[in-house]
């Protein structure tokens, strides 16, 4: 996949990603950005929200970064800007092209599933207000990440429900926006019930 193509699926971004991962030692989140193109916001939430979810999630303070570079996509998203911005410190921080080929592996599974089983349903979830409330979920969900870095996989309850997001937002399904609310409603429900 080029730097100029768009995706629009998550097969596709992941065949792009892997394609960077194989010809780069070290693959940046502005290599990354180009693999996925500018289409929609969508890719810019599910991709950092699936790598979290990675065995790459595992680096110390990783998270953290992605929760960051998130919250900065869901920011532009509220203020309906066209164009994506990354600020230039979060554009280098790059991973190794290996681990980056290896988690896109990992995710191909899911992601034909995914790409088969997903697709214009409740579309009107995915644009208007809806996109600003998608956006104010992330941003609030992504709070909640350098604490539960602490937590071996706890992280996984927010960036499962970015992800979700995402995806609605690449493939125009609102079944996805719901599905994503009920992650964030279940999460919610079980940290309550672990902090009683």
């Amino acid at each position: 996949m080029s730097g100029t193509t768009e995706a629009h699926s998550l097969g596709e971004i992941l065949d792009g990603l892997a394609e960077q991962g194989r010809e780069q030692d070290q693959v940046s989140v502005d290599d990354m950005k180009k693999a996925v193109g500018q289409r929609s916001y969508g890719p810019f939430l599910l991709v950092p929200a699936l790598l979290e979810m990675s065995p790459i999630g595992g680096i110390p303070g990783l998270p953290t970064v992605i929760a960051l570079l998130i919250v900065i996509v869901a920011v532009q998203m509220l203020l309906g800007r066209d164009h994506l911005w990354i600020p230039g410190f979060l554009g280098r921080r790059s991973v190794e092209g290996e681990r980056l080929e290896k988690a896109t592996d990992k995710m191909r599974g899911i992601a034909g599933w995914a790409d088969r089983l997903f697709h214009g349903r409740l579309t009107f979830m995915t644009r208007g207000i809806w996109v600003r409330i998608i956006a104010l979920l992330c941003i609030l969900l992504c709070l909640t990440v350098p604490g539960l870095e602490l937590i071996p996989f706890a992280s996984t309850f927010p960036m499962a429900a970015i992800a979700l997001f995402g995806m609605a937002l690449l493939v125009g399904d609102g079944l996805l926006v719901l599905l994503g609310l009920a992650v964030v409603i279940g999460g919610g429900i079980f940290g309550l019930t672990r902090l009683v």
